[in-house]
């Protein structure tokens, strides 16, 4: 289910209602039985203010019963996570972004090569890790940085043993492995799928990444569309800023999920961001056999020879 919602207002009564602030997603039920659901993120004397996502609300008081928060199911209150193939989904309650940073920012790594940089992120505890194909383009010598802890001066540590198992040039996405060796002793944070179904346009998300390698840099917006066409390919357009060295970062839901993966911007445009969807990349990913990289053909997956000719 989408993170906010409303129905439509009925202006019915005028009950002066006393209410407290109440944080995260809230339900507000309205007097006349309707109901809105989004972030209380103001009060006065006379009207709440509820952020929709792509809105912030003015309500009176005296069209408010009353405010509650809003419940979660059973699945999210534990945070249920299952993975199927290398894919995980875990559950978790809409949280603000800066909760969701402290979930998820441990997941995003800095992806380095010879001469350029840009971003990924961790998908399962064994060490495989999503970017953009073209920031890994025709280059064998990739490093990852970690980053320990959310502020500049916390550690990092860089993985060396890094290899390209699948890339796909035209969806622009690549799948790396770290050797778990490297791993050992160091934290991984594994970042979830979202639902491409629930995508909805209008609401928050986020990203994180290495914008010209300003490392970590954090920036929110919200779903313009969700299927812009380029090129033959679809993408989320969104407003979270995107600039080099993003490319290859995850796109971020309310719910700490990624939705997409981050891979171009319109130079001197405001706003016009672009993201390959969570759908394209579940494909890449569970049919990675299919665009297996080899070491011979470094922009493609497996190069089959021409089978030889029959003999006169």
């Amino acid at each position: 289910m989408p993170s906010h919602g409303y129905t439509r207002i009925m202006m019915i009564g005028t009950a002066l209602v006393a209410l407290a602030l109440v944080s995260g997603v809230s339900r507000v039920h309205l007097v006349g039985g309707a109901a809105i659901e989004g972030e209380v993120v103001k009060e006065t004397e006379t009207d709440v203010f509820v952020d929709l996502g792509h809105t912030i609300l003015s309500i009176p008081r005296a069209q408010i019963d009353r405010v509650e928060a809003k419940e979660s199911s059973a699945p999210e209150a534990v945070a249920s996570a299952t993975r199927e193939d290398l894919i995980l989904r875990r559950r978790r309650p809409a949280a603000s972004v800066d909760d969701n940073v402290e979930r998820v920012a441990e997941g995003v790594v800095l992806v380095r090569v010879p001469g350029a940089l840009g971003s990924g992120f961790f998908i399962t505890d064994e060490g495989h890790v999503l970017t953009n194909a073209h920031v890994v383009e025709g280059e064998q010598d990739i490093t990852l940085t970690v980053f320990h802890g959310l502020e500049s001066t916390e550690a990092q540590t860089v993985l060396h043993e890094v290899e390209i198992l699948a890339v796909n040039p035209y969806w622009d996405l690549a799948l790396l492995k770290v050797d778990e060796a490297e791993l050992e002793g160091v934290r991984v944070v594994s970042i979830p799928f979202g639902r491409m179904e629930e995508l909805r346009v209008g609401e928050r998300v986020f990203a994180i990444g290495n914008p010209h390698g300003l490392e970590r840099s954090v920036t929110q917006g919200i779903v313009s569309t969700s299927n812009r066409a380029n090129a033959g390919m679809l993408y989320i357009q969104t407003t979270a800023a995107i600039n080099p060295g993003n490319s290859g970062g995850p796109l971020f839901n309310l719910r700490g999920e990624m939705i997409g993966v981050n891979t171009w911007h319109i130079p001197g445009a405001e706003g016009l961001n672009f993201s390959i969807p969570v759908a394209t990349v579940e494909s890449f990913v569970r049919n990675r056999d299919a665009f297996a990289y080899d070491k011979q053909q470094p922009n493609s997956g497996f190069h089959y020879l021409d089978p030889p000719r029959k003999m006169e």
